[in-house]
């Protein structure tokens, strides 16, 4: 999962309050299919991992902002310059693998010449899709998409590689490589926003025809209108049996249905618009932040859908006010059913306290949440203020599925011993753009800014540092 980089003026300084409201009545029970590990992640982090190998002390901060495991090889994209591991530095400018096991960089060097958003394999990995903001990788001439071999890093030039404009998340569902951005028009074809591309021809496909459009006009309370928000799809999320897909971004109407900030597809013979949905995603945010759902994930059943979100706070009612209980999604997490239904409600919310989140996972015993939050379990109050409840939670979190509450007692160092207080944290930093859970644990992408390097604990208990940009906590 990635975020979208915003500069926020007024909300910059301020931060979410966000408690758990429980569940209903009718909240399913948590799945008993067996979850990825079995168990929620270790808080100890790995050692072996490689790392940015610069600090951002300076502002020039870096970011991993997509991870994906093909076979034993972990892929890692983003902006960055140069990746540790251990006393070997070595060149990779925003993308590079490494060994899913050992953490040793290997020799694929696309060399990028700028941000890349999302990386897809295809099955046998020996291709790697790229979207971003790009003109060259390994010198060939390129914009904003490309087919890399995973073996040489030279482009593959049967896969058409031109996009008018940001692409932000690729997809591969069986030929289709589903993309999506900011692009009016890709490879050729004039479709805008989000197009299926033939993951050998990278030509449009017809797979995908969803005529989506729309943005978030409105004025909240204080009469402020709604910044800047372009139309585009931001975010993808395949389902655990790759028979839907959650997408996320900035639209009002999808296939000729109203859909803000969320969208289900179906994924069959043709995609069509699944009925799933829920009035709440209508809500506003506070007018910096008119995009606020930019991550979702599954539970391994597929039973429900997790969402992650950032927005300070509602533009207009319960909410608004930073000194009273918070309301809507705004700067929380929370839990939907998944059926078929236009008109779900959600079954539990966890509030942040007015931090965002930017990122989330889930198996049977967690949904891991990251972002640049200080709190989970904090409902009541912006910021931690007044004598409402609130978990330290910074960086990441993990919340109990059924109850919609942080397991243990979250997060945060002691500042007096140095000891980490309850199971996981990661220096808050810009926040944490990825998570992607695998057979062995949790990975965690993040960035630099002004040394941000701790996350987990070590086997001693303190804090674990030097994990720029990149953490695994394994089952």
């Amino acid at each position: 999962m990635k975020r979208l980089t915003i500069v926020l003026s007024v909300a910059a300084a301020m931060t979410a309050t966000v408690t758990a409201v429980l569940p209903s009545a009718t909240a399913a029970a948590p799945s008993t299919i067996p979850a990825v590990g079995g168990a929620t992640v270790s808080a100890t982090a790995a050692t072996w991992t490689p790392l940015l190998a610069t600090s951002g002390i300076d502002g020039s901060v870096e970011q991993i902002r997509q991870l994906t495991q093909c076979g034993s090889t972990m892929y890692a994209v983003g902006r960055f310059s140069s990746i540790k591991r251990q006393s070997i530095t070595v060149t990779r400018n925003n993308a590079f693998s490494f060994d899913a096991t050992t953490g040793v960089i290997s020799s694929w060097d696309p060399n990028v010449n700028g941000q890349v958003n999302s990386v897809a394999l295809s099955p046998d990995c020996s291709t790697a899709y790229l979207g971003g903001t790009f003109t060259t990788v390994n010198a060939t001439t390129v914009k904003n998409i490309a087919a890399v071999s995973t073996t040489t890093g030279a482009v593959i030039s049967a896969f058409a590689h031109s996009a008018a404009g940001k692409v932000n998340t690729l997809a591969l569902s069986g030929s289709h490589l589903l993309t999506g951005g900011l692009f009016t028009g890709i490879n050729g074809s004039t479709k805008k926003f989000f197009v299926s591309l033939n993951s050998t021809t990278g030509k449009d496909d017809g797979y995908l025809n969803l005529n989506i459009s729309g943005n978030y006009v409105y004025t909240q309370d204080d009469g402020r209108q709604s910044g800047s928000n372009a139309t585009q799809v931001f975010n993808t999320e395949l389902s655990p049996d790759g028979a839907k897909l959650l997408a996320m971004g900035v639209f009002t109407s999808v296939g000729s249905q109203p859909r803000r900030q969320i969208f289900m597809l179906d994924l069959g013979a043709t995609a069509t618009i699944d009925p799933w949905y829920s009035p709440e995603f209508d809500q506003n945010c506070h007018a910096v932040e008119p995009f606020w759902l930019q991550a979702a994930s599954w539970s391994p059943d597929m039973s429900t859908v997790y969402v992650a979100t950032t927005g300070y706070k509602p533009a207009t009612g319960v909410g608004y006010d930073t000194r009273g209980p918070r309301g809507g999604l705004c700067d929380a997490a929370a839990a939907f059913p998944s059926g078929a239904s236009s008109t779900q409600t959600h079954l539990w919310v966890n509030y942040t306290g007015c931090d965002s989140l930017y990122s989330t996972a889930a198996d049977n015993n967690a949904v891991y949440v990251g972002g640049h939050e200080r709190w989970l379990d904090s409902p009541i109050q912006c910021d931690g203020n007044g004598t409402g409840t609130k978990v330290d939670s910074p960086g990441m979190g993990g919340i109990n599925p059924a109850s919609g509450l942080l397991i243990q007692d979250g997060l945060g160092v002691n500042s007096a011993t140095g000891d980490l207080v309850g199971k996981y944290s990661r220096a808050r930093g810009l926040g944490a753009d990825d998570m992607l859970l695998t057979p062995a644990g949790l990975w965690i992408a993040s960035d630099n800014a002004q040394n941000s390097d701790s996350c987990g604990k070590t086997a001693a208990g303190k804090p674990a540092y030097g994990r720029k940009g990149l953490c695994f906590l394994p089952y």
